[in-house]
């Protein structure tokens, strides 16, 4: 099954500033967002993508890797430790426990799947809840890049058209690039995490907004 691009995960270490920035730019930022393992977030929603703005709000709370498990918080924690960015690349997600299964027999992981809940806001305004279950694929020979798939148990109550207009026309997120001297080393990796076997160093993911689950 081919997936297609959920979000981009962009690691900052304002977030106010971050959301600033991106609102200078012409995207319409939503409301920040805590999680409960320590970092927060604001989402710039498109028809079947998202870009997600992360900042660590209270190390504390973030717990460690584990075999078995894999710690978002930490990941982006020890990414922020080096750089600003994309730091991770997540794809959509029907079921995060086949996803995970998938992975594990691929080799390309062996993480429990991560489910999770927050407040979100209903496109008419009202507060609402999302939940999200999330399965990691892992490539060692690329230490600084996080993946994963996110499967959305109420897409109903996070996919918002008012949260889609923006005055810069931006309409989704189309293509990730990773450049790399040697693409064909990453082709077994990426075509079991995404579905798509590349080619000529190139893959193509579905990302219209008939295809976008829910």
């Amino acid at each position: 099954m081919t997936r297609r691009i959920d979000h981009l995960v962009l690691a900052v270490h304002d977030l106010a500033a971050a959301a600033h920035f991106y609102e200078q730019l012409g995207f319409l930022v939503g409301a920040r967002n805590r999680h409960p393992w320590g970092t927060e977030n604001h989402i710039i929603q498109f028809r079947s993508s998202f870009l997600e703005l992360i900042v660590v709000a209270d190390d504390d709370l973030i717990p460690p890797h584990a075999p078995g498990r894999f710690s978002f918080g930490a990941f982006v924690r020890d990414y922020l430790a080096r750089r600003e960015g994309l730091a991770m690349l997540v794809l959509d997600g029907q079921d995060a426990d086949a996803d995970a299964a998938a992975f594990a027999a691929a080799g390309i992981g062996d993480f429990e799947p991560f489910t999770f809940e927050r407040s979100g806001t209903a496109a008419d305004g009202t507060p609402t809840r999302v939940a999200f279950s999330l399965a990691f694929a892992r490539d060692e020979r690329l230490p600084e890049a996080g993946f994963f798939t996110c499967q959305q148990h109420y897409p109903e109550a996070f996919w918002n058209p008012a949260l889609q207009q923006r005055p810069n026309g931006a309409q989704n997120v189309t293509a990730v690039t990773l450049s790399t001297p040697h693409p064909d080393r990453f082709d077994r990796f990426f075509t079991n995490f995404t579905g798509v076997t590349p080619s000529e160093g190139t893959a193509t993911f579905p990302s219209t907004e008939a295809e976008r689950s829910g």
